[in-house]
């Protein structure tokens, strides 16, 4: 199928793309990779009047290293920023997720910021960032605000970006514990597919192997990614023991209220959650237990 008929410009920087969102206002869409935009007008579920482009904006593209965190442009591309081995040290969790986001073709064009923005339930990358408490910088002709990714992140498809507003910017928050693990599992019909489920987890331990920090979450099981940071909290001056995982990982899948579709029920759903959880928990531990 073709998409329906629609304007065209390209923006030289920041301001320009603002100007002409602003000027535009609900008929028009950012842009970036174009691996989901694209897809959606072809089948005539997006029909923008406009299409803003912002991939040559050189001030969108950049990932730089600060104190409690990896700020990195909204255009960065998928594939650079898993190619980036400083930014797996920093942010492991990256790395791990993007190895199920689509394939290389796909990473090759899609954009760190595109995938958060489009929101979609079953996505990586927006999973990483409730987990992580990512922090995203948005833009319009007159200012710029902060949100967090519990903020950001509204419903199926949907964030707190306005019509007005360009993404330009994500904060990765880097855990500085020494022993830090990591991990992120996910099951799709096949390689490359949206996920049925998918899970995540980073935790941290002391010398002794007792857990000083955790956080987990799933996605592909609520309109949003789901993290359970009360639930994390009980892993705290534990050693992850199998029995503690599985309370914690079935008290999480039970306040998950998931859909039923042609690829799972809603029980399967939540029994995987319950699955996975435990999984990622029981990696990251014994990666964290590894380091040296």
């Amino acid at each position: 199928m073709k998409s329906p008929p629609f304007e065209y410009a390209r923006a030289a920087s920041v301001e320009e793309a603002c100007a002409l969102l602003s000027q535009h206002g609900d008929d028009a869409k950012v842009i970036a990779g174009g691996q989901s935009l694209v897809p959606m007008m072809a089948f005539r579920l997006l029909r923008p009047a406009w299409l803003i482009d912002i991939n040559e904006i050189a001030a969108l593209k950049f990932v730089a290293p600060q104190a409690d965190a990896v700020r990195m442009g909204a255009c960065t591309r998928q594939c650079d920023i898993q190619r980036d081995d400083a930014l797996a040290a920093s942010v492991p969790l990256l790395r791990q997720a993007l190895a199920h986001v689509g394939h290389v073709q796909t990473r090759n064009r899609g954009t760190a910021g595109g995938s958060l923005v489009h929101a979609d339930p079953s996505a990586e990358l927006p999973l990483v960032a409730q987990i992580l408490e990512a922090r995203m910088t948005l833009r319009t002709k007159s200012g710029t605000r902060t949100l967090a990714a519990a903020d950001f992140f509204e419903d199926a498809m949907t964030t707190s970006v306005a019509h007005d507003e360009c993404l330009t910017d994500i904060a990765w928050p880097v855990w500085r514990d020494r022993k830090t693990g990591s991990a992120f599992t996910e099951i799709s019909r096949r390689h490359g597919d949206f996920a049925i489920v998918a899970a995540a987890a980073q935790v941290a331990v002391d010398d002794d192997g007792t857990c000083t920090r955790a956080a987990f979450g799933v996605g592909g099981v609520a309109p949003i990614p789901t993290a359970f940071p009360a639930l994390a909290q009980r892993l705290v001056g534990t050693h992850l023991e199998k029995e503690t995982l599985r309370e914690v990982a079935h008290d999480a899948a039970a306040t998950l209220e998931p859909g039923t579709d042609t690829h799972a029920s809603a029980d399967y759903r939540r029994h995987l959650a319950g699955v996975l959880i435990t999984r990622v928990l029981q990696s990251a531990y014994d990666d964290a237990r590894s380091v040296r």
